[in-house]
Order: C-alpha cells, then structure tokens, then sequence
C-alpha cells in the first residue's frame, strides 16, 4: 500500500511518499481503506518539529481520516465489512473524563495515523459516520468537530441565548459556529479578512470583527455585548490572543483553550479573578462525545464546511495550502 511518512521533522519537505505491506487485521482489530484524511494546524507543526517531544519518527501522520472496513479480526462485534467509519483522534480514550497520558495514543501523534491507503486499529477506535455525509465531510470530524463539541456542548454547557465568540475561519472555528447556531446562541466572529466576514456572516453569525482593522477587538465584542462580554470564548490563539479573550469574557463564563496559534505572551489572571471566569484546557475528545455529535449532526443536516480537496499525490500541496491560511473551513485529501 501507499502511504506518507515523516522521517525527519524539517519543515512540508520531510512529507515522503512511500509504499509498506498490506496491513492485516488481529483479535479484536479491523482493516479500514482510507477514503478521505483531513488536515489540522497539528499536522502542519509536526512536519516542522514543533510536536518533537511528543512524538516518535518515524510517523505516519494526521489524526483524521474517514474509509470502509474491508475485513475484519478476530472477535470483533462493533464493527462488519462494508462499514463507513471515521477514526477517533486519541484511541484510548472511549468514555469518561480525560486521563493523563492520554495523548499517548493519538493518531498522527503518538501513534501512525491516517495519511495511507489502508489502516488497522482495534475495532474500538472508530465510529460509525452518518449516512449522509461523503468521506470528506467525515474526515473533518474526528479532531476539529470533536474539540468544539467538547468545548460548547460538554463542558460549556451551552443553552439558547448565550453568546459565543470565534477566532478566524479555521476548521474549530467554523464548528463552533455550526454548534453554537444549532444550540440557539448568538455569534461574534473575527477574521482578517471581509471576504471571509461576509462568509460567516452568511452561516449565522450575528457580528463580525476585522481584528487587522480593530486590533481591540476585545473592546469591539464588550460593546457588541452592552459592556457584560460572552459567555464562550472559542480560543485558538493561546498566550498570544488570551489576554484579550480573558477582557472579552463576561462574568462567569469560560474561556476554552484550544489553540496556540498566536504565539507567546503575558498572562495576568487578575481578569479572571474578579470576573470569577474560568480558562477550560480543551483536548480534542472521547468516541462517546464524537458518537453523540454525530447524532446531533444527523438530526439538524449539519455539513462540515470544506474548502479544498487535494489528490493523494498532492498531499505537500494540501500542507502548503493550510499554511497560507487562505483556507474558509476544512483542508481535504482524498486517498
């Protein structure tokens, strides 16, 4: 079979195309064909060596990818042939609270992922998809979807009339708006770009912010808010973009760390103090929380939003192409 490996983290380059042996199936195992991989800025930095302490190289690599089950080991009974499923991102993590450790079994991280034609993981490790959706749209679940489910729906809590405020057009990004629009909360959005605002606007967000134009966009969102702020903060910026994020909360609300794609910065936590808000650390999620937003997606005809679909030969393209950030939504390759 073909598959992508990373021998070396030094940047998209390290990305080799090569072939290994047909895997096959054990106790309690399934052989999946790979239909679709989808790509998250995790993938990105491993190619570059920023995940170097948490991996093992060589690796196959990306965590999300959507197939068929072909054949099956022995004793499975979750899953038949001819099952269209979607790997989880941490495959040790089924149900229940997260562990320490954890991490230790996420696909494309600590364990080969999804970026090949075949893959065999324990029968435990998938989730049926639901029929509507094609392989790509499935291939954006397993980590982006996930991680905002998590932060909105299970720890969020969140309810009809909250407020909830986005970073940017990424793949977290843009389910958050999706969840938070199917829940009945209002939206900000940011971006860079009014092409992209006038996107977000058209799914549902109820403001828009420029952050280039309105560098204090924090201000921007307390008076979007009548001074009280929002009640989520959907924070893929880190240290970088987190003081503004802790000024945009309101009282009692939280903000879910997901992302660091702002760089490092200065953190007091006096704002968080006297508004009694919380930072929520966020890790992708369990199948349980992938399986009921699955059934959520279902009921409300939820489609991922993709931007492009790249060849399986033009895997180092479809890298480059989530660098530029020129991306609205989520960057496919079809295996």
């Amino acid at each position: 079979m073909k598959l992508y490996e990373i021998s070396e983290a030094k940047g998209i380059e390290s990305l080799q195309l090569t072939e290994r042996p047909t895997p096959r199936p054990g106790p309690g195992e399934v052989l999946v064909r790979v239909r679709a991989t989808s790509l998250n800025y995790r993938d990105l930095a491993l190619c570059k060596g920023g995940l170097a302490r948490m991996v093992k190289l060589p690796m196959i690599p990306v965590s999300d990818g959507a197939g068929d089950v072909v054949e099956t080991g022995p004793g499975v009974m979750r899953l038949k042939t001819g099952d269209r499923v979607a790997a989880i991102f941490t495959q040790g993590w089924l149900s229940g609270p997260p562990y320490q450790g954890m991490y230790q079994s996420s696909l494309g991280g600590g364990i080969d992922g999804m970026l090949a034609e075949y893959v065999v993981l324990r029968e435990d490790g998938f989730v049926k998809i639901p029929d509507y959706m094609t392989y790509e749209e499935a291939a954006t679940l397993p980590c982006a979807a996930v991680t905002s489910w998590n932060a909105l729906v299970v720890e969020g809590r969140i309810k009809p009339g909250d407020t909830v405020l986005t970073m940017g057009t990424g793949g977290v990004s843009i389910f958050a708006l999706q969840f938070a629009r199917m829940y009945g909360a209002r939206v900000i959005a940011t971006s860079s770009s009014d092409a992209k605002l006038k996107r977000l606007r058209e799914m549902g967000a109820a403001h828009v912010i420029n952050y280039k134009s309105k560098p204090d966009w924090d201000k921007a969102v307390l008076e979007l808010t009548g001074g009280q702020g929002v009640d989520h903060v959907v924070e893929i910026g880190g240290a970088g973009t987190l003081p503004k994020s802790m000024n945009a909360v309101k009282a009692g609300g939280i903000v879910h760390l997901i992302g660091i794609l702002a760089g490092a910065g200065q953190i007091d936590p006096m704002g968080l103090l006297f508004k009694q808000a919380r930072i929520q650390g966020i890790l992708v999620g369990s199948r349980e929380m992938f399986e009921a937003m699955n059934r959520a997606m279902a009921a409300n005809d939820v489609h991922p939003v993709i931007d492009r679909v790249f060849p399986f030969s033009e895997a180092r393209e479809a890298y480059r192409y989530l660098e530029s950030g020129a991306h609205f939504g989520k960057v496919c390759i079809a295996v």
